[in-house]
């Protein structure tokens, strides 16, 4: 029996944006019946405003977060394993980078199930781009540790790594933004050099990149707005 294939489908950064997928995306999601998603609702929501005629009621969805167990994992798996192929979606960007996506992703490649990534946004790569630090030699961390003196430990030892001109690149949870970019700038060589990327895509974009002394008299305003941090040599 033919296996179903796990498309990685590429959902907007900005829920406002106007975002539309390419024709070829399109044909390929407008095929499937069944989706494992973060959150039904807004999965629900963004099928619908993309695709309009898009048969939803006739889906099947799946929840995949944090907080799914082996056994959910294995089951998302059997629809494929009986041929049916599968979109997975994130709630922004790229799905199972830095998303809990890639639990799923590593038991298809465990069973031959073929995994096909679609071209979308990613925020990392879009911040790492605008950010004029080294694009050659990076490196991606996720979320840092939220508890002292584990986190504190952490942003020195990403900033002494970039003396050797990688770019440190990683991520928060959009409410502890400030938070970060306090300590960052308390714990931080006045001279290393900070990027920003906030709001990716959408209509309050913001991306800056200065030396920490300078961000300290900065207040950005993104608080609760998805951002990805850089450090790098200045």
């Amino acid at each position: 029996m033919r296996k179903g294939h796990l498309y990685l489908i590429p959902t907007p950064l900005d829920p406002d944006s106007k975002y539309a997928w390419d024709n070829h995306t399109t044909q390929i999601i407008s095929k499937l019946r069944c989706f494992v998603v973060e959150e039904i609702r807004t999965a629900r929501r963004l099928l619908r405003k993309t695709i309009p005629h898009f048969p939803i009621d006739d889906c099947r969805f799946f929840i995949l977060n944090e907080h799914s167990t082996q056994d959910t994992i294995s089951e998302m798996t059997r629809p494929l394993l009986e041929g049916v192929d599968t979109g997975l979606l994130s709630e922004a960007g790229m799905p199972a980078v830095a998303d809990p996506g890639a639990w799923l992703v590593k038991q298809c490649h465990q069973l031959a199930i073929q995994v096909i990534p679609i071209p979308g946004p990613t925020s990392i790569m879009l911040a790492l781009a605008a950010s004029g630090f080294n694009g050659q030699l990076f490196r991606f961390h996720g979320y840092l540790p939220v508890k002292n003196p584990d986190r504190s430990r952490k942003i020195k030892e990403l900033e002494k790594a970039t003396h050797t001109g990688e770019t440190q690149i990683f991520i928060e949870a959009p409410y502890r933004n400030i938070q970060l970019l306090n300590e960052i700038t308390t714990i931080c060589n006045p001279h290393t050099h900070l990027c920003i990327a906030a709001g990716l895509t959408g209509h309050k974009q913001f991306v800056k990149t200065l030396p920490v002394w300078q961000w300290q008299t900065i207040h950005p305003d993104i608080h609760k707005i998805p951002a990805v941090f850089l450090l790098g040599a200045g």
